[in-house]
């Protein structure tokens, strides 16, 4: 099996330097740089995992996140993050980050939550098909990032429903599903019940 490599982003110099020890120790590969401007220069090589510092001058830590997703999605990102920070770390979670790592870090749980989620990213690209291809879809507008006509990402993102009629030639009509509308009545219902909506004149 390939050693699996990770990338470490941290403008501190003794905690970049510790975990690149901490994960050469657990048999990683491991390269580190000082900065989100250094990570970039180095994304042509595959890495398995990055984990980048959240706050740094110039390219932080979402924008390596952002970059490192759009390069390549099959790539795991850990936010490594102090407790002032812990709120924008989970914000992080929502924009497509597999994890995050509060400095100073336990020797033992980061080790166990690498393993664990590089084996997971493992797992996945085992069971996926060998010819299927890997969607980049916006986390906040949902669009998806398209493909040319031999199948490579392009620089547009679209709609689901063009990306759909693009690549099957399927038209879509919209509706509602059950969950939803029942939601949705409840909303209205709690409106009406505020008197914010069919206010008298």
């Amino acid at each position: 099996m390939a050693q699996e490599i990770v990338l470490i982003v941290d403008d501190e110099e003794l905690i970049r330097e510790t975990l690149r020890l901490d994960l050469l120790e657990q048999g990683y590969g491991v390269d580190a740089v000082a900065s989100g401007e250094e990570a970039l220069a180095l994304f042509d090589r595959k890495y398995d995992l990055i984990i980048t510092d959240l706050v740094m001058e110039g390219i932080n830590g979402l924008e390596v996140l952002r970059r490192a997703k759009e390069q390549n999605p099959e790539c795991a990102v850990f936010i490594l993050t102090g407790h002032r920070e812990l709120e924008a770390a989970i914000g992080a979670l929502r924009l497509g980050a597999d994890d995050y790592l509060i400095k100073p870090y336990d020797f033992e749980e980061m080790a166990e939550r690498v393993a664990t989620c590089l084996l997971v990213r493992a797992e996945r690209r085992a069971n996926r098909k060998p010819d299927a291809p890997i969607l980049s879809i916006c986390s906040d507008c949902k669009k998806i990032r398209s493909m040319d006509q031999d199948g490579r990402k392009s620089k547009d993102w679209v709609t689901i429903e063009h990306f759909l009629h693009q690549v099957l030639g399927t038209d879509l009509s919209h509706g509602i599903c059950p969950d939803c509308y029942q939601k949705k009545m409840e909303e209205l219902t709690e409106l009406i019940r505020q008197g914010q909506l069919f206010r008298s004149p």
